[in-house]
């Protein structure tokens, strides 16, 4: 069994190699991540990242949701709960 963190889409690039990557934003935590798996990712959209690949996109409603869960559970760490200003943009995925 996985776990995959929803994170906020701050960036999108392409990498030397041609790949699209994003900056993405983990409640104030930001990782690389590669985007291939869901070219339809915008920024201000919600995507669930595995080990540096997001693998879908999910709403903010659910993102919220999968953080409380975490957060009852104790499973954090260094994450928190997304803020007010990582809503996604209008345009996005809601």
């Amino acid at each position: 069994m996985c776990l995959a963190i929803p994170g906020c889409v701050e960036t999108i690039r392409n990498d030397d190699a041609g790949m699209r990557m994003a900056d993405v934003c983990f409640g104030g935590v930001r990782r690389e991540v590669c985007l291939e798996y869901v070219p339809e990712a915008a920024e201000g959209d919600y995507v669930l990242v595995h080990v540096g690949f997001a693998l879908g996109i999910v709403d903010e409603a659910e993102a919220r949701r999968t953080y409380a869960a975490l957060r009852e559970l104790g499973q954090l760490d260094e994450l928190s709960a997304p803020d007010e200003r990582e809503a996604p943009a209008s345009g996005g995925t809601t």
